[in-house]
This record gives C-alpha cells, structure tokens and sequence, in this order.
C-alpha cells in the first residue's frame, strides 16, 4: 500500500498519532481506516495529546509528569497476578465493634483455609449517612442535622468496610478535611467517578494493565458538570478494561463483586460504581453507557440507572469527533427521585439548546400511557425464565395502573448485531494505536483477551467499515417506526439474570465470550446507537437466588421526564428494596 493513494489529510494526522517504530506502510494502512470510517479528526485528538506530553523535557524521557496525588490508596489493575501491593498512606481500618467481629470471622475463615462463601454486603449504619438517598443526606446537611465533613468522613468508612469484599474502588482520596465545592442541589453528598473520567490530581487508568496511568490535570468537560451540583467526590470506582465488558472482571485481578452476591458479576462497565452503591457506602455515583453499562450494573444491583439522551449532559471530544458516539454519562442510584436531582441539577450548568430541558421530576404524572411490550430481543435472543417473568409481571402492573400495554416490533436490521461488534473493534483498534497518549508505556500485547480479540477482529474485518457505520446509522428509522402511537417501550434490560463470576471474564477464550456477550447484552446497545433515553429500574428477584432483576423503559430522544415519571410511579406503586431489606 503506497502513502500516495491515501487521503493525504488523514496521513498527516495519523502519523504524528502513532507510537514510535512504526513504518510508513504500517502508518498508511492506519491512515486508510481512519479515512474510511470518517474518522480521521480523532487522530487529532491524539496528535494534540501527544504533543503536550512531549512539551516537557520530562515527557520527552518517558517520565511522568509530576503531579502531586491526593491519594490514600491507588490499586492499579494488573496482569501478574493480582493487584499493585504499593499504596500511599494507607487509611486505616474501622474500629467499630461491628466491624471488628467481621474481621475476626473473616480471620477464621481464612485460618481455616476455607474461601469465604457467598454473601449480601452492606454498609448501612448508624451514622451521618443513615438511610438517606442523595437527595435526602443533601435536605440534612443544608437544616444543618448533619455536617458535609461528617458525611464524607462517614461514607470513607462505610467504603473501607465492604471494600475488601467488593472490591469496587480503583482510587480513594485522602478525607482529612472537607473542602465546600461548588453550591448546587447535592451540595455534600459523597460521590465517586468512574475510571474512565478524567478528575484532576487523580489517575485514569481505564481499568486496563496496558499501561500506568498518570494523574490528570484537568477536570473532564462531564466530571465539572458533575462536581458543579455540589458533589464531594472520594475518589474513583474500578469498570473493566476500556468499558468493553457487562461485567467488571479482569485477568488475573479481583472483580468487582455483587452486593448481593459476591459470587456474582455487579455488571458492567459501570460495575464498581453499581457496587459501592447498592452496598450503601454512596447513596449515589457516576458512571457512563456506551451499550448497557449505567443500564447493566443497575439492573445487576437493584437501582435505577438512567441513560440519557446523546447530547443531554456535556460530551467528551472524542465521542464527538467519532461517525457514532455511543457514550451518555449519567449516574446510578437507589431511588429514582436521586436520578432525576442529578439530571436537574445538571441541566443547570449545561443544557443543550436543541433538546427541550427536562426539569426537576418530583413524582409520576396523570397521563396515562401507551407502551410498546417486548419480551424478547429483536436480534432474536430470547428471554430466560425469571427475566422473561419479570418483564411480564411488569406489563401487568402497568395495565393495573391505568396504562395501555400491546406487544411491539422493533424491526431492526438483522446485521445489527455483526456491526455493533464490528465497531466496537473499531474502537478497540483505535486504542491500540493511539494508547501512547494515554501512557508513554502503554503496550497493546497487554491489553486483555477481550480488547485483543475485539481488536484482532476488526483488523480482518476493516474494509467493511463503511457499511457498518451506514447500516448502523439507519437503525434509527425502525426505531421511530416503533414508536408510532406509543410513548415508551418496555422490554429487559438483559436476556439473562446475573451471572456467575468467570462466566464473562476476559480469560475465557474470546470466541465463547463473544457467543456468551451477544447471548447477555441483547437489548441495550439499540439505544446507545439511536441516541435515545433509557431507564432501567428494579422489577423483582430471581426465584433462586433472589438477585434482582430490572426492567427497561425506553423513549424518543428527549423523553427522560416521561421516563422518570413512569419510574416514580411504579416505585411508589411498589418501593425497591436494597440489600439490606431483601
């Protein structure tokens, strides 16, 4: 392949892009892609990136810039066999009575040479945080009953106490002292931010061994909409490398354990995030969804987990300059008025002009709805027993409620599925080409066998880039077709309850993984490729183990007010219990 025959432009942008010994064919190829998946500008992103590491003379040894971290524990993932032994003043340990009796139970256990069984974990207390949801512990701190610096103090430890079962947090900041931050709705509740947003002063490693992550120094345009509702971020919730998985699992690491099971996956990708609060240490924390993961780790969690509208909250550059950006941020949370606080207040830093504002949702609405019902998935993966009898009993309560249910199409291409596949390979090359501005020592040979096999794929597969962008684009057409005379649509969040840890890992050989994900993830990307809203909300438990098992709503873009109303009303209709009530 000769450079001449390319896109010039695109040449000129990848190559600065790449990590240094590649040849010029090999830059070339690179540049082809790029060019034909109209995605060329995203190589500038990486040329910039890449040019401010290089304006130190540090960066330009390979050091990392020197950033002082406000970290009491740092736990970068890792491919040897566990997780990094180095921590940085580590935060001692609960001193409750409580607490210690579990320790000593656990010392028995581990005595004994017995692994520990089982377990619903939960960090309810006697404390600051109580019962409260966000919006509840914001009410307190503002009547002054409870402190902002006693909030934190508290949350800090509730996190310490079911950590080391959950195994849910890549980062922990120092909590010496409360620092006020930005005045808004949520104004002192404890919060973390999922690994893959840039805080300043924190690493963002992305959940990947590929590379050591370096601290940020600056906020991401979402983490300042974030903080700007008043949040106290303690630091950053661990998700699987790159977002790639429904489960928070990696080769050769600790997963990310359930509340309500420790045996099972808390989902994905937003899973340590879904983790720390069903387990109660946060009452509400970030997390994004580029095909399920605010949705997935909710419904494994039992909370509500809205997706929003592309372009409600702020977008990051990158999703922007991609053919599809798949990415809405969000959070994930034990009551629905929590979500639609966060959505509000949001709104009051940044609203995009072209989407009506939602406003604060305060409780169900009047109107009366007609809903589409899908039980199984329109790429043709049925429903399992319990999900299949969830959503069913689901449609039933609506009926009960006042609201009209019949059963909808949702005619989507047959390819939908190859293609979604084939562009998240897209994705998993690109960062294997660009992963030098994430680290200087960023290696793709250790990225894990999911991003490998995603990448590996797309390399066979490339030239049809073109018509998988274009058939993917088109999926918005049934999806309106759809919605002709119905409001929302009602279907599973997945086709499968939980799994069991091992079941998704990244060390399961990638074909069986793959077959095993297409099998799990059958409704959720529809929404992150039209853009639309989405909402998943605790529906009932599983007949055997009694995990929980959520539903989905989704909408027309901009329907997030219908969506939270519909929430609002079958959570008073019937309230979510969390693990501790179950």
């Amino acid at each position: 392949m000769k450079p001449a025959i390319l896109d010039r432009a695109a040449f000129v942008l990848i190559a600065p892009a790449v990590p240094p010994g590649f040849g010029v064919a090999r830059i070339a190829r690179i540049a082809r892609i790029a060019r034909i998946a109209r995605i060329a500008r995203l190589a500038r992103i990486a040329r910039l990136a890449r040019l401010a590491r290089l304006a130190g003379r540090g960066a330009v040894r390979g050091t990392p810039a020197r950033i002082p971290l406000p970290l009491a524990c740092y736990s970068p993932v890792r491919n040897d066999g566990g997780q990094s032994s180095t921590r940085s003043g580590a935060v001692p340990p609960v001193t409750t009575s409580e607490d210690q009796e579990q320790e000593k139970e656990r010392g028995r256990e581990r005595g004994q040479g017995r692994e520990r069984g089982p377990a619903r974990v939960h960090a309810f207390r006697d404390d600051a945080l109580g019962d409260h949801d966000a919006v509840g512990l914001a009410e307190a701190i503002r009547r002054g009953e409870v402190s902002a610096a006693e909030a934190a103090r508290d949350a800090a430890a509730r996190v310490r106490a079911v950590e080391d079962r959950l195994h849910a947090v890549q980062v922990h900041v120092e909590v010496p002292a409360y620092r006020s931050g930005p005045v808004g709705s949520l104004t002192g509740v404890p919060t973390f931010v999922k690994d893959n947003t840039d805080y300043r002063g924190l690493p963002t490693g992305h959940g990947s061994a590929a590379f050591v992550p370096r601290a940020a120094r600056r906020h991401a345009p979402f983490a300042r909409q974030f903080v700007s509702t008043g949040v106290t971020v303690l630091g950053k919730t661990r998700m699987p490398e790159f977002g790639f998985s429904p489960t928070t699992e990696y080769e050769g690491a600790e997963p990310v354990r359930n509340p309500w099971h420790t045996g099972r996956s808390a989902g994905g990708s937003s899973g340590g995030s879904a983790a720390l609060v069903a387990a109660g240490a946060v009452p509400i924390a970030h997390a994004n969804d580029g095909g399920g993961s605010i949705r997935i780790p909710a419904a494994c969690c039992g909370l509500v987990g809205l997706k929003p509208t592309r372009g409600r909250v702020v977008r990051n550059a990158q999703g922007r300059q991609l053919p599809i950006d798949l990415v809405s941020d969000g959070v994930v949370s034990r009551s629905v008025r929590d979500s639609a606080a966060f959505l509000a207040a949001a709104e009051q830093y940044w609203r995009n002009p072209k989407l009506q504002p939602v406003g604060l949702v305060e409780g169900p609405s009047r109107r009366r709805l007609r809903i589409g019902f899908l039980r199984d998935s329109p790429n043709g993966v049925p429903s399992d027993a319990d999900t299949g009898a969830a959503v069913t009993e689901t449609a039933r309560r609506l009926e009960r409620l006042g609201h009209t249910v019949e059963p909808v199409e949702l005619a989507i291409d047959p390819s939908f599925t190859p293609d979604f596949l084939t562009y998240w390979g897209l994705l998993s090359f690109l960062i294997g080409v660009t992963g030098r501005t994430l680290g200087t020592d960023f290696d793709r040979h250790r990225m894990d066998g999911l991003s490998r096999g995603l990448r590996e794929t797309y390399v066979k597969d490339w030239r049809r880039t073109p018509g998988v962008v274009r058939r993917l684009k088109r999926t918005r057409e049934p999806y309106a077709a759809a919605f002709r005379g119905l409001d929302l649509i009602l279907s599973p969040v997945l086709a499968r309850t939980t799994p069991e840890l091992g079941h998704l890992s990244p060390a399961v050989p990638y074909d069986t993984l793959i077959e095993r994900i297409l099998a799990y993830v059958a409704f959720t990307p529809v929404n992150n490729v039209v853009g639309t809203p989405s909402i998943s909300v605790p529906a009932t438990r599983t007949t055997e183990d009694g995990l929980p098992i959520g539903v989905m709503f989704s909408g027309r873009p901009g329907a997030e007010r219908t969506l939270l109303e519909l929430a609002f009303e079958l959570e008073a209709d019937e309230p979510f219990r969390g693990v501790r009530d179950a």
